[in-house]
């Protein structure tokens, strides 16, 4: 569900990419308030933004088909970062899911980042998994059938919002000119089937990690500071590996939701839009290769962000102190 730049004004870009900064300054904020979340983040997690935010990268390149429709999506995967990390870590880790694919893979563009971020990100991290799948999990316990709702029904609230942001930023912005009414009646439809999918996905993930180790999912719901999760990520190393190398080969090549949803949409209006803006300036290809390239940036990127956060906290705690 990636917007490109040539569906925004510089206004609505400019200004979602200022709400986005705002977002994640709020997440780096909430990281480094020892005093407000003194156990929810800590060295531990390091390794896992970066290995998460790698599996979320080539998680992301393998688009599935929809049947009947003759369109695809992928999974956003905020819901299983927020789940496992926690909504902030959760965000600043798919902000560098997306810039990469923005810098290097031209998936995007640099004015819809903002636009992005907050649709696939904002959406899920800090309002779906908030007023859905932690409240949920709190309600009735962590266990494989509470993980399953949560899952699906926060993963379909989330890209629904989202799906709905993209129209309304679009409709707002008036450089595409796709009527409002049409564009959502095809946008929403289409990606709730994603968003079932989606949360499926999530929850069997999440449901294995329950099994073999429940205290990283319970690390985010109590105030409990065991995670030790180094095992599980080699798994996910492997994964990762196994995705982006491998798999992502036979994804398919069907235009995903939002691409669908405008070409049905310039059919039955009869207005054609250009959507190739960014093409001429790719780095690296949705490829085995540049999947496994672009899952090591990842890793450095998301790693290298929460060592940074760590460093300071750790500062502003001796500070305190002192």
């Amino acid at each position: 569900m990636h917007m490109v730049d040539a569906l925004l004004s510089p206004a609505v870009g400019g200004a979602m990419t200022a709400v986005s900064v705002g977002a994640i300054g709020l997440s780096v904020a909430k990281i480094k308030n020892t005093s407000e979340n003194p156990d929810k983040f800590d060295e531990k997690k390091i390794p896992v933004m970066a290995v998460l935010g790698a599996f979320i990268f080539a998680a992301q390149m393998i688009n599935f088909t929809i049947p009947g429709t003759g369109s695809s999506g992928h999974i956003g995967g905020g819901i299983l970062l927020a789940a496992i990390l926690g909504p902030f870590p959760a965000l600043l880790t798919l902000a560098s899911v997306l810039l990469i694919q923005c810098l290097f893979f031209a998936d995007g563009g640099l004015l819809a980042y903002g636009c992005n971020l907050f649709n696939m990100g904002v959406c899920a991290c800090l309002f779906a998994y908030q007023i859905i799948y932690k409240p949920i999990i709190k309600k009735w316990g962590l266990n494989k059938k509470t993980i399953f709702v949560a899952a699906v029904f926060s993963a379909i609230t989330g890209l629904q919002a989202g799906a709905f942001m993209v129209v309304l930023q679009t409709a707002i912005s008036g450089v595409a000119n796709l009527p409002f009414a049409t564009f959502a009646a095809l946008m929403q439809p289409i990606h709730l089937i994603i968003g079932i999918i989606e949360g499926i996905v999530t929850a069997a993930v999440l449901c294995f990690i329950h099994s073999v180790r429940p205290e990283i999912l319970d690390n985010n719901i109590s105030r409990t500071n065991t995670v030790r999760p180094y095992k599980l990520l080699i798994i996910f190393i492997i994964l990762t590996l196994i995705i982006g190398g491998v798999i992502s080969i036979f994804a398919s090549q069907l235009p995903d939701g939002l691409e669908w949803s405008i070409e049905k949409t310039e059919e039955i209006s009869g207005i054609e839009i250009s959507n190739d803006d960014t093409a001429e300036n790719i780095v690296l290809e949705y490829s085995p290769i540049g999947g496994i390239i672009g899952s090591i940036i990842t890793v450095a990127l998301a790693g290298s962000i929460g060592f940074i956060i760590h460093i300071a906290k750790k500062q502003r705690k001796q500070t305190g102190e002192s």
